[in-house]
């Protein structure tokens, strides 16, 4: 296929990805009452209104209860749309009024307003919050992969041809020599040869970061780097969390950095980065709040009129409505200088992928674009920030999780391979993999090294050796292999638990504890993570660590998570349940191997994993994984405890 040929079939993909996500919105939310969507955790209702106030960026704020006592799952997260309604009238489609969720704890969120007011139905009650769908990030890819096909004779069209054409350019083309490059005395070798790939690469260059290889670190240099050249360069990443790590990374080496996307999006540490606080900070602010109260005090004059008056009283409502709109197009151009003037004198402006189609970088063009977490980024999403730029820069992993897609068709017709994936087999002479290990004991990182990095990982000296104990073993997998713990599924969610696999794992956590002490474990501040890749055995996890009595003192050293919520983090213990458990030797999609990299690579000092291998045995990665545990002495069997 040409290049364009390959954008039309991924355009065709998201179309399907597009579908299937708003299929199970709507089945979650539109197609159901509203009782079902209060128990399906898509709706609070009932809530009352604990507080309104105005936050950053002068953008109306509500903080909301929820007044039920039904204490389930939800769907309600940091970031994302929801929609305030009121039932009061018994029309609850002409009152709603949408925004964005800043935080939610418990029973209570903050959501920061669309609108400049909150609607007046508000005081009415019989008040609600629905999870609403995102069309808008579907709208930005669609309209980008459309520029992308369309691009004729100009940069776009080049970087389309370099990173999906089938011939016109070899590696040679997109490499440029140099006497000065640059060498940094905070990076290892592999991490200074990333550098000088970077500083040599005219057109994409790639840095390949396994677990704990410093591939942050490098990043920030990489950027620090190309600043003192460049003056200016846009860094994005697929999510917010990840987008925010590099804002506050950048920040701590000095670096004048603006953070481009909605406040409710943002992390409180990133919070004095984002547009609407530097805005607030400027020197014409107060001139611009002036303007703003001003506008808001004629309209409200203006609002005072009836509608029975005569044309005295006409009159003043059209002139009064006059001044509001000239001072608030003097508003605007205001805000545009202070916007422009911020954009102008920062270096990095840091924001997610489909952040950056914001309108205030409309029009503005960058030498680099640097993509963080390139592994987990939708092809279509990446296009967006390379509209804007000469070159680009992609860092991740794509032995890790890959992006996250809700139609399996579109999955397996090639939407979950990524750029990053297929630039980094296209030009592999242009991908740096780091190779110094920072993180995990040397048994840790052996499998994943030899299996996934070509044995080609080098653990540091400082975590080498490094033991919860001397004498502790880095790894124990216990097999549970004809113990009659046997899977099941949660009817509602589909998920597969197993209770009893659950609760050894638990029981192993606990002889953990124990054989430290409670006490010493606290002063040490020793950090677990209990992972498995299925929600439901979450849930079942969760329950018996609340109700142990060893590990719930310690519950804030101990996180309960999936896989895939534990990417990018690191805990001293790492313990795995793996679940799948039938005669069938089925192990669905604990098959895509990426996710037990990640969940293996969490751990510093010890690992523990307890699973079925005659289950797991029907897949090759599980039978060479296996194999390298016993012959590696960490290997028992659930009878020899």
């Amino acid at each position: 296929m040409t290049s364009k040929e390959k954008l039309k079939h991924t355009y065709e993909l998201l179309q399907l990805e597009r579908q299937a996500d708003l299929e199970q919105y709507r089945q979650k939310v539109l197609m159901r009452s509203l009782s079902q969507r209060v128990k399906e955790g898509v709706t609070w209702y009932p809530i009352r209104m604990l507080r309104d106030y105005i936050g950053t960026g002068e953008r109306v704020m509500i903080e909301v209860e929820k007044t039920n006592s039904l204490d389930q799952p939800h769907a309600f997260q940091s970031g994302k749309v929801v929609s305030l309604f009121s039932n009061a009238s018994g029309k609850p489609e002409k009152q709603h009024a949408n925004g964005v969720i800043n935080y939610v704890r418990d029973n209570t969120m903050t959501i920061t307003m669309n609108g400049d007011d909150l609607p007046d139905w508000i005081e009415d009650g019989s008040l609600g919050i629905d999870v609403m769908f995102d069309e808008m990030s579907y709208r930005e890819m669609d309209y980008t992969l459309k520029k992308v096909m369309e691009a004729e004779d100009n940069r776009v069209a080049e970087l389309r041809e370099i990173l999906l054409g089938d011939n016109g350019f070899s590696m040679l083309d997109t490499i440029q020599e140099s006497d000065q490059f640059p060498v940094s005395n905070v990076l290892n070798q592999s991490q200074n040869n990333a550098l000088l790939k970077i500083w040599n690469s005219l057109d994409v260059a790639f840095i390949h970061g396994p677990p704990g290889t410093g591939k942050t670190t490098t990043l920030v240099e990489a950027i620090r780097f190309t600043i003192k050249e460049e003056k200016q360069v846009l860094v994005c990443a697929p999510s917010n969390a990840a987008i925010d790590l590099l804002v506050d990374k950048l920040s701590l080496q000095g670096l004048n950095v603006i953070r481009i996307g909605h406040p409710a999006r943002v992390t409180e540490q990133s919070l004095s980065k984002t547009m609407d606080a530097q805005i607030a900070e400027h020197p014409h602010f107060n001139e611009l709040r002036l303007l703003r109260r001003k506008m808001e005090k004629i309209r409200q004059q203006a609002g005072q009129f009836k509608r029975n008056f005569g044309y005295a009283e006409k009159e003043q409502r059209r002139m009064l409505r006059e001044e509001a709109k000239t001072l608030k197009a003097d508003a605007d151009m205001l805000e545009f200088y202070i916007i422009n003037d911020l954009l102008n004198k920062c270096q990095a402006i840091c924001c997610t992928l489909v952040g950056s189609s914001h309108p205030v970088l409309r029009g503005r063009k960058f030498t680099t674009a640097f993509i963080d977490e390139a592994g987990q980024a939708l092809e279509p999403a990446c296009w967006i920030p390379l509209l804007k730029s000469q070159r680009v820069v992609f860092a991740g992993d794509h032995c890790q999780l890959p992006p996250t897609i809700k139609s399996h068709e579109a999955a397996t017709k090639g939407l979950a391979k990524t750029l990053f994936e297929t630039g980094i087999a296209k030009f592999p002479e242009l991908a740096s993999m780091l190779q110094g290990q920072y993180r995990m004991h040397q048994a840790i990182m052996e499998f994943p090294s030899r299996y996934f990095y070509d044995d080609k990982l080098i653990a540091h000296d400082s975590v080498k050796h490094e033991l919860l104990r001397p004498h502790e073993q880095a790894i124990e997998f216990i097999d549970t292999a004809g113990s009659g713990n046997t899977e099941k599924q949660d009817p509602e969610t589909l998920s597969r638990f197993n209770h009893g696999e659950a609760e050894l794992l638990i029981h192993q956590a606990e002889k953990l504890v124990e054989s430290i002490g409670a006490s010493a474990w606290l002063e040490e501040q020793i950090t677990m993570g209990i992972i498995s890749p299925y929600s439901a055995q979450v849930d079942r996890l969760q329950h018996l660590a609340e109700n142990s009595p060893i590990l719930e003192p310690l519950h804030s050293l101990v996180s309960i998570n999936t896989v895939d919520a534990f990417q990018g983090q690191e805990r001293d213990v790492i313990a795995i349940s793996f679940v799948r458990s039938n005669e069938k030797s089925e192990v669905g999609f604990l098959a895509d191997i990426r996710r037990t990299n990640v969940a293996m690579t969490r751990a510093r000092k010890k690992l523990i994993m307890v699973g079925d291998s005659a289950t797991l045995g029907a897949h090759p990665f599980y039978v060479e994984l296996i194999g390298f545990l016993e012959t590696s002495g960490f290997y028992k069997s659930v009878y020899s405890l």
